[in-house]
């Protein structure tokens, strides 16, 4: 008997949302994991003294480069040169150096959406964000939209799915405490970042957002623990 492999449950959900933003127009961009802190942080408005720029979330390198907090380090690359409307979903890894529990991990999916044009609005990223859920979770899906600060979107927010279940227990502090899980942030690109993108803030706007394939992947399957998913158990993955 031949054994064959079979595709990862957080690739099945990425790949499953890369097509749903393909069937709206969207095309995939793809940039390095190793990047540089302009790309990083500078370039999209992340003040000097942010703490993401520490040790303790971030891993440098000895050269002054550092593995990628977010696909957000790809946005000014692929706007950059191009004439609005722009487009595009950014699947890719990033990695973040904080302590690890059951919805966080050091290494983690993301996927970076970017839809730059004329009179572009909040409603837009709404409708966007609605659409997205109802296809992956069905017509029943409970989200919620609540404000948030990014330093590269204004105004920013953060969007939690209702959890089947409670957790046992949550990092005190969090607003998605009990029975939410948040999946993604996102909000209406800066200014500044589309002045480092070549383009004119007066005449052009956008939205930005940033999805967690893998919170994702355990709200569709009903995963409790995220770090089940890259603990190489067999008997976990052959589940999917």
């Amino acid at each position: 008997m031949i054994i064959t492999g079979h595709l990862h449950p957080s690739t099945l959900t990425l790949r499953t949302l890369v097509e749903i933003f393909e069937d709206l127009g969207f095309e995939v961009f793809e940039g390095p994991e190793v990047d540089d802190e302009w790309h990083n942080f500078d370039a999209l408005n992340v003040p000097a003294d942010h703490p993401a720029r520490d040790t303790q979330d971030t891993f440098w390198l000895k050269d002054g480069r550092l593995l990628r907090t977010h696909t957000s380090n790809s946005q000014v690359r692929s706007a950059r040169g191009k004439k609005p409307p722009i487009r595009y979903v950014i699947p890719g890894k990033c990695y973040r150096n904080e302590a690890v529990d059951e919805s966080h991990e050091t290494t983690l999916w993301m996927l970076e959406g970017l839809y730059i044009g004329k009179g572009i609005t909040v409603g837009h990223l709404f409708w966007t964000l609605d659409h997205v859920m109802r296809k992956l979770y069905g017509e029943k899906v409970e989200y919620r939209i609540r404000p948030h600060h990014f330093p590269f979107v204004e105004p920013g927010y953060e969007l939690d799915l209702k959890r089947e279940k409670p957790p046992a227990s949550t990092r005190e502090g969090e607003p998605q405490r009990g029975g939410w899980l948040e999946m993604l942030g996102c909000g209406m690109v800066h200014p500044i970042v589309l002045k480092n993108m070549g383009l004119d803030p007066n005449e052009y706007s956008g939205f930005a957002f940033g999805m967690g394939p893998d919170r994702m992947t355990m709200r569709k399957y009903g995963i409790k623990d995220i770090r089940q998913m890259w603990a190489n158990d067999l008997r976990f993955l052959r589940q999917f």
